[in-house]
């Protein structure tokens, strides 16, 4: 092999003899030579003489009727699980041919391994999320976005693996108040997809949750190939319920990770993200609860100092709101009823003066031979004039004043005050229908304070 190993070349040039080799510089330069000689290769073949020490490398033979390769399988190398592997299994080697140079040990250096049957899977696997890809049916634009708080939780999945177990844990320790609908479902075998779509139907039919989680636990590509499935991909597509994959392990794809709105890397994963936190959401409202008070609490002591001060306003203004045409204070408004509306409302002692007719004026007393009118001053024996103090016209008005204040001293009967009032006094009280002296002088005494002068 000339050009490939120029020192061996040069050894035995010539066909003479030069120095020997020595074992480990004939093992390097072979393995120089296999190394350089061969890329990378993949050997299909039956895995036998497993060995797994507790550095956690693998050791193994690959073989077929008529020959073997050891092969070593470094773990640092190791992608998914190799729990599964065991003698007899047909597998798939990718690596590169080397010599182990302290043994001198011909040996396939495995960079992957998978079951034999997965290499086809592999390439339909890439060739169909190449096509589902290239029609956009992966685009973050088009994936809905999950409720925060769902009202009900739908899982498509076996009734009986370990994935249901799990999400049900994981729900019922974070918010258990949301209820959890189960539509069963196959999830390996050729009955898986034709459930899995039976159920995915069921589910939007029924439109009885918000949220969607449809997955299984981990396993081999072939395993999970009923979540690669065309038909399946597009019904998550064409689904109205956001839907959350959780299939496998976080080292697992499918093409229904890529085709959900939201890939979770386990089961137990999609559990938590599609319910929230209940502790975090009792302190978020909490929080909120004491603001709103304090809030509340600001708010309402503002209004009732504003209806302190208008109080306090409304006070001072009716102390000082007089009528400047009204010396006493009493508004000058007419009714525009009959005087005996007015002179009526006054003596049956109506005290806001109010017209009976419902006119809705404050009266003042019209202008007549028998108005009655409030004295300004009058002598008594106090030395001030009572509130009582009437006059009816301007005749026989210190009359009336003295038979009615002496009537609540000592009341005279009806007839001794008829002889002794004047005319003028008897007619007045005639007009106004008075029959009766002592109920005059009463009445006048109640309409005193709001008569005008």
């Amino acid at each position: 092999m000339p050009g490939i190993l120029p020192a061996m070349d040069d050894r035995f040039a010539k066909g003479g003899t030069v120095g020997a080799l020595t074992v480990s510089e004939l093992n390097r330069q072979a393995r120089q030579l296999l190394e350089r000689g061969f890329a990378t290769v993949q050997v299909e073949g039956e895995l036998s003489n497993l060995a797994r020490p507790a550095s956690g490398h693998l050791y193994f033979t690959l073989k077929d009727s008529s020959a073997q390769i050891r092969c070593a399988y470094f773990r640092q190398r190791q992608r998914g699980p190799t729990i599964r592997l065991a003698d007899g299994d047909q597998v798939l080697a990718t690596g590169r041919v080397s010599i182990y140079e302290a043994r001198g040990d011909y040996q396939l250096i495995v960079e992957q391994l998978e079951p034999a049957g997965e290499g086809e899977l592999r390439r339909r696997f890439e060739a169909l999320k190449k096509k589902l890809a290239a029609e956009g049916l992966f685009d973050e634009a088009i994936k809905q976005p999950l409720p925060a708080l769902p009202r009900c939780i739908g899982v498509i999945t076996s009734p009986a693996g370990a994935a249901i177990r799990d999400i049900l844990s994981i729900l019922k320790r974070r918010f258990p108040a949301i209820p959890v609908i189960i539509y069963p479902s196959a999830v390996q075998g050729a009955a898986a997809v034709p459930e899995l779509l039976a159920a995915l139907d069921s589910a939007v039919r029924r439109d009885e949750c918000d949220v969607l989680i449809i997955g299984r636990g981990g396993g081999s590509l072939e395993d999970l190939w009923a979540f690669n499935d065309e038909g399946l991909a597009r019904a998550l597509h064409a689904c109205p319920i956001p839907v959350v994959s959780a299939v496998g392990h976080e080292v697992d794809f499918t093409i229904a990770d890529f085709v959900a709105d939201l890939r979770a890397p386990t089961p137990s994963g999609a559990a938590e993200q599609v319910v929230p936190d209940q502790a975090a959401w009792q302190r978020s409202l909490q929080a909120l609860a004491e603001r709103l008070n304090a809030h509340i609490g600001r708010r309402l002591e503002a209004r009732q100092q504003q209806l302190d001060w208008l109080a306090k306003r409304l006070a001072q203004g009716s102390r000082r709101q007089r009528s400047p045409a009204s010396p006493n204070g009493l508004p000058t408004s007419v009714c525009a009823s009959p005087p005996a509306c007015a002179t009526a409302s006054r003596l049956a002692g109506n005290t806001a003066n109010d017209c009976r007719r419902g006119c809705g004026a404050r009266h003042r007393p019209p202008a007549s031979s028998a108005r009655v009118t409030a004295a300004p001053h009058w002598p008594h024996s106090s030395g001030a004039r009572p509130a009582g103090a009437l006059r009816c016209s301007s005749t026989g008005s210190r009359w009336l004043y003295a038979h009615c204040t002496r009537s609540a001293r000592s009341p005279r009967s009806n007839a001794a005050m008829r002889s002794s009032a004047p005319a003028k006094v008897v007619a007045c009280c005639a007009t106004q229908q008075w029959s009766n002296p002592v109920t005059m002088c009463a009445l006048a005494f109640r309409a005193a304070r709001y008569s005008r002068p």
